[in-house]
């Protein structure tokens, strides 16, 4: 935790916070701290793959409100204006109180994610600690093999 470039969520997020950055800063590049306040909206208010959700929601519990859904209303903004201060409240509460099943949705879908991810990484792997992959003359595969039970062929 006190070592920011040994945790790779940190390290993760810096990446794709830099990456924003680059996108949205001006030639100079000297502005980045003006507009830091930009890309931190984009990085939350953007559809993530893995929990198939913007993490705005997922800590709110409801999507956030673009500057032109304000301009342009939108269908949900239309129906929330056009309830009362009562319902909206009831509204709010029930979207809270499905917050923390979101979650847990949003946990399993990253858990899957991952799983998915790892089969696919699982099946190009890398053999390492001294184990080798045999190909024969006839593309027949042998392997993996631990390296001591090998012995050095000379031709």
């Amino acid at each position: 935790m006190y070592k920011a470039s040994a945790n790779g969520l940190a390290e993760a997020f810096n990446k794709t916070l830099c990456n924003l950055l680059r996108k949205v800063v001006a030639k100079s590049k000297r502005d980045w701290h003006e507009r830091i306040g930009e890309a931190s909206w984009a990085y939350h208010t953007t559809y993530k793959t893995p929990t198939q959700a913007t993490p705005y929601a997922l800590v709110y519990g409801v999507e956030a409100v673009l500057p032109l859904e304000l301009q342009i209303p939108s269908l949900r903004i239309a129906i929330q204006e056009g309830l009362t201060e009562d319902e909206n409240d009831k509204l709010r509460l029930a979207e809270l109180e499905a917050l923390d099943e979101k979650r847990l949705e949003a946990q399993q879908k990253l858990q899957c994610y991952q799983a998915r991810l790892s089969r696919t990484f699982n099946k190009k792997k890398v053999y390492t600690n001294g184990a080798y992959k045999i190909v024969d003359e006839d593309g027949v595969r042998v392997g993996p093999i631990n390296g001591k039970f090998l012995k050095r062929y000379y031709s």
